[in-house]
Parts: structure tokens; sequence; C-alpha cells
């Protein structure tokens, strides 16, 4: 027997018309990539939301086509969102830190129809245009004072393309299982991946961002989104921000720390979130103003683990709550968000600081469990590590074109993470399969050490990976970015440590370079290091962080 209630279908357009109704009036404010502030309201955008569908219509756009762009945060990119969820087609974010040649692969593998752009990536998107055929239209997304005269004949401007279309459109219906939106692995293992969102699966991971116990965003917030716009739904605040009624600010393409602070001050952003490398650069900006930006509350940090130093340094000099959380292109993303439960509260620093750590906890809607190496499920105690795997409505079932498994046999998609699962739900990375360290019969967490390494006065940026000796199999070789002027020597980085983690996973080999290689999304690319590094073994003794010949 099924239920008595009404069969509406979970469809994104409802997120816009539900904020044009009721939030009208709340700002959305963008850093616009020819420099000057833009404002607008929910309202204001979603009239031109309509306009833009009614373009895409007219430009020949059919359901399931794939509609690419390639664009920093802003209102226009906004638009672009819902404008091709909406008619029934796919919105394809292309990260502009790609190397042309990843481009140009997923493009193709994805056939997308239509491509939008900011202005500053036309030298970019005209390199690529002979070698992507299924491209039909090229849309700069500016206004024709600011278009490129040498191609003002060549390509489409955005406000030239949707000032004559109408403001109204009947928004068509469609099954909830319809794919939405499209974003691609960073491929640092191989090419790319493509993962195909639904309608469904975007509308039950907003409804998660806003339950208390998540982030959440409230009609209370003033939310900065840091995260890119081309990275995994910008981690579903887009969609978050007008359903709870919260004022989005977006930085365009200036994320250095004096851009944000400035944006974040003028705007009295109380909410943001990012990934730790962007972090460093506001701390950095705060320290030298001797504040923070004045309404700031809240920082959600993600793509990467966050270091005691900078959770210490947000919340003990600046009163900034810091929340990690953890997810991945595959999970779109949400996965774990680091809310404490009140038991954990009022604990001292030392004990809430090591659940603060964590990447967080279970967000209702995702199972996790950990398993062996042959797949055996293991206990949530803290403290067994294991291989992590996932499931739920907004987790990945497979690849676009099914060109890689996605699942265990029993239908769970493995992370390639290394974690511990504890009985309340908190989730703990200790490492990436591939990075982990195997010592001697046992595993040292690269996470865990670098993160300790990095509360080191004089170390700003660390990270370890694996390197051969002849007896323990591998140990870890940390390298640091450093002030030149304040270099410590592996003795001294070890007392500091010694506290930290276990004795047997100190480092026995220190290198100091200018700064790490960071991938895409911002993580650092150990694949690099590793190839870097790869004529270095350790003998049977280290002396000071030099090898012994």
């Amino acid at each position: 027997m099924y239920g008595l209630m009404m069969d509406r279908p979970l469809l994104i357009k409802s997120v816009m018309e539900f904020a044009a109704q009721f939030h009208s009036d709340t700002e959305i404010v963008s850093r616009s990539v020819e420099g000057p502030i833009h404002r607008y309201t929910y309202g204001d955008s979603y009239v031109r939301i309509k306009k833009l569908a009614n373009a895409l219509l007219a430009l020949g756009v059919q359901p399931g086509d794939r509609v690419a762009t390639l664009a920093w945060n802003t209102w226009r990119h906004f638009e672009v969102y819902y404008a091709v969820a909406g008619i029934g087609a796919i919105c394809h974010t292309i990260n502009p830190r790609l190397n042309a040649e990843q481009k140009r692969y997923i493009i193709n593998h994805a056939e997308d129809k239509l491509l939008f752009f900011d202005v500053g990536f036309t030298d970019d998107v005209m390199e690529l245009v002979d070698r992507i055929p299924s491209i039909s239209g090229l849309i700069v997304m500016t206004d024709s004072s600011n278009m490129s005269g040498s191609c003002s004949g060549t390509l489409g401007c955005y406000e030239d393309l949707i000032a004559p279309s109408p403001e109204t459109f009947d928004w068509p219906e469609f099954d909830e299982n319809t794919a939405s939106s499209m974003c691609y692995t960073s491929g640092t293992t191989g090419n790319p991946k493509g993962v195909l969102y639904s309608h469904r699966a975007i509308v039950l991971h907003t409804y998660a961002m806003c339950m208390s116990g998540s982030l959440p965003v409230t009609v209370k917030d003033t939310l900065l989104q840091v995260v890119p716009m081309f990275h995994v739904n910008a981690w579903g605040a887009p969609y978050a921000a007008p359903v709870a009624g919260a004022k989005l600010v977006l930085p365009g393409a200036r994320m250095d720390g004096a851009s944000l602070f400035k944006l974040m001050d003028d705007e009295e952003v109380t909410f943001t979130l990012g990934v730790p490398t962007v972090w460093m650069g506001l701390l950095s900006y705060m320290k030298e103003m001797g504040r923070k930006p004045r309404a700031l509350r809240r920082v959600l940090v993600g793509g990467a683990a966050v270091s005691e130093a900078m959770i210490d340094e947000f919340e003990l000099c600046y009163g900034v709550d810091v929340s990690h959380a953890w997810g991945m292109t595959e999970t779109t993303p949400l996965g774990v968000v680091n809310t404490l439960k009140p038991k954990f509260e009022n604990l001292p620093r030392d004990q809430k600081m090591a659940q603060k750590l964590k990447q967080g906890r279970v967000v209702f809607g995702v199972d996790m469990r950990i398993v062996d190496d042959d797949g055996r499920v293991l206990d949530n105690d803290g403290v067994t590590s294991g291989h992590l795997q996932v499931r739920g409505p907004w987790i990945i079932k497979e690849y676009y074109k099914g060109e890689q498994p996605a699942l265990t046999e029993d239908g769970w998609f493995d992370t390639g993470d290394v974690a511990t699962l504890d009985i309340d739900g908190y989730m703990h990375i200790t490492d990436r399969a591939k990075d982990v360290i195997k010592s001697g019969g046992e595993w040292i967490s690269s996470v865990i050490l670098e993160n300790a390494a990095m509360g080191h006065p004089d170390i700003t940026h660390a990270a370890v990976i694996g390197i051969a000796h002849p007896k323990w199999q591998e140990r870890p070789l940390l390298i640091c970015v450093t002030d030149e002027d304040n270099r410590p020597t592996l003795d001294d980085i070890n007392e500091y440590l010694i506290s930290k983690v276990p004795k047997w996973w100190l480092p026995d080999c220190v290198e100091f370079v200018d700064k790490l290689p960071l991938g895409a999304t911002g993580k650092v690319l150990k694949s690099e290091l590793r190839k870097r590094f790869e004529e270095k073994k350790l003998s049977l003794t280290t002396i000071s962080g030099k090898l012994s010949s």
C-alpha cells in the first residue's frame, strides 16, 4: 500500500521559485570579473534566469544537451546554473585551472553544445576552438562594452543574448532523476571522469546543507562562497543560500587575502567556505590588519585536512569558529560536517581539538562504513582504520559513459580514503589509500603528520610522502615551506612533533622547497612530489635531516 501524498518531482527550478517568492529582496553581491561590485536581489536574478532560459531555447538547446561554463563565481554564472538545469539541459562546469589538454578532453568527452565563459578566458577558448567540434556556440559572460574587439564577430555576448528575451517562462516538469549538472574529477591518476548529478540528488543535498547538525546555512547568514562554482557544484552553496534566504556574496576571480577581507568587511559576511590554502592567505592578511572581518563568525574548511594551528589561529586569536567538512566530486559533495555534539563542547581544549580535527559527523542521507583489504566491515571504534565507503541518494552510481565501475559488488562507493569511524558518527581520514606510508608492517598517516608539522611556528606549509627504506619498507619524508631565514633542523621539528604523534612516525628526513605543487582544486600534488624525490632512498641511519652516504 502506497501513502496518499502528492507526487511532486524534486526539481532545481523550485529553489529559485521559492527564493524569488519569499526572499525576493535578499541580495546577491558579486565582485565582477571586470572589477566593479555588482549587486541585485533574488527577485532580480529570477527574472534574468527566465530570460536566459528563453534565450537557450532560441539557440536550440534541447533537454539532455550539455552546456559548459568556464567561469569564476559571479551572478551570471549563478544564472547559468539555474537556467540550464531548469529547461532540462545539463550545466557542465569546467575548472579553468586545468591545462588546455585536460579542458579539451573533458569538453569533447562531455560533447558540450555551448560554452559560456568569462571574458578573461577568451584567449584560452580561442586556442581550443578548433579542437572542440561539438561546440556550436561561444558566449562571453560580459556586456558589449567589455567584449574583445578582435573577437566580437565570432563570439556571442551574454547581455546581448538575454536582453531581447521575454521575462516570463513556463518551466517544464520532468522526472526528478533527470540529469541537472556535471563535474569532472581532477584526473590526478588518469583521464578525468564525469560525474552526472540529478535534480533529485541536488534538491535532497540542499535540504541536508540547511539542516541543523549540518552546516547549516540559515536566513541570518551572509554567505561568502569562496569555493569555486566549477568545483563540485560550489559545495551546494548556490542552492542552499536561496533556500535558506541567506544573502549570497560571490568573490569573482580575486581570492587573495586582501580582496576577500575587504569583501567580507564591506558586506558583513558571517559565514564562508573554502579550502585551507585560501584561508592561509586570509589569516596572513588578518594578522597584518590586526583584526578579523567585522561580522565573520564561522568558517567551513574542506577540500583538504585543516591543521590544529589554523583552527587555533581562527578561534583563539579572532573568535571565529572553524568547522571541518569532507566530500568528493562523487558525493555532490556533502558527506560529513564537524558540528560538535553537546558532550564535546565543554571538554578541555586538547580533548575538544582531537574531535574538531576529524573530518566531521555523518550527515543524515549518507551511509558510511570502513572495511579491511578483504572487504570485511570493521568496527566503528574511532581507532581502527579501513577503506572508507559510502552510499546514499546523492552518491554516484556510475561514471558518465560508464567508463569505470564506481560501486562495489554490494553497492557501495569506495572513496579511496583510509579513515576511522566512531560510535558518534565522526569520521577521521588518516590518509588516501595511495598516500598512506607503510612502515614495518604498520601504517603512518601522512595527513596527520603533515598537519602536526604545520603547527610548528617556522613551517607555513608541509607535505609528507613515503620513501624507500631497506629495513622498514617506507619511512616518512617531510617536505616543508618555511621562511629561508628561520629554517628549522630535522631535530628541531622532531622535538616539536614528539608530543603530537607516535615516536615511530617521526620523519627521518626533511626537504625544504619554495612552494608545494598544487592541483586544480588546491590540493597538494603528492604524485609530483614522489616523482621529484623518487631517487631519494633512506639508508639505515640518518643525521639531522641529511641522508648518510
